[in-house]
């Protein structure tokens, strides 16, 4: 099973037993830490995506070691000026070791999908009922009521001036 995952606000593939540079964690080397923020999961088989993430799907890892990464240098220079600045920069970074990925909620995710879209259909009915409050619906909501029952000309319609097509 491989994940995609969101660590230290990046997003690394991982799969089990995997080795992987992150950036620096503050946390002890030898000690394990689990990753919640797991945006998908895929095997040969199956897909599951996360929106935003996969609720109760974790990512266990075990910190190996903290170490620095190569220099990188930066040289800044203004020809013709005799400007000349060198830095060099190490990026701290933490070498983590994947243990395992647990999936534990993913069809609680699947059951959200399902009420959203029946939300949304109990809002379309809402919106096709006659006695339906026009000040709270949006524009794009009065268009649509106004194209089914058949009113022309709301392309260059108003708020007001739908609202006022509507309840004539």
């Amino acid at each position: 099973m491989n994940a995609i995952v969101e660590i230290s606000g990046k997003q690394f593939k991982v799969k089990k037993d995997q080795s992987l540079f992150v950036d620096r964690l503050h946390i002890d080397e030898g000690k394990k830490v689990s990753f919640d923020k797991v945006l998908l999961l895929f095997d040969e088989k199956n897909v599951t995506i996360g929106s935003p993430t996969i609720g109760g799907a974790t990512v266990s890892a075990s910190i190996l070691k903290h170490i620095k990464d190569d220099k990188v240098i930066v040289f800044k220079k203004k020809r013709r000026k005799g400007y000349k600045v060198k830095n060099g920069h190490r990026q701290a970074l933490t070498e983590i070791k994947i243990e395992g990925i647990s999936v534990s909620g993913s069809k609680k995710v699947a059951e959200k999908k399902e009420t959203k879209k029946a939300s949304k259909t109990t809002a379309k009915k809402q919106a096709n009922d006659t006695s339906q409050d026009f000040d709270k619906m949006t524009v794009s909501q009065l268009k649509e009521l106004a194209k089914s029952k058949g009113v022309t000309g709301i392309s260059k319609m108003k708020k007001a001036d739908l609202i006022s097509a509507l309840s004539n």
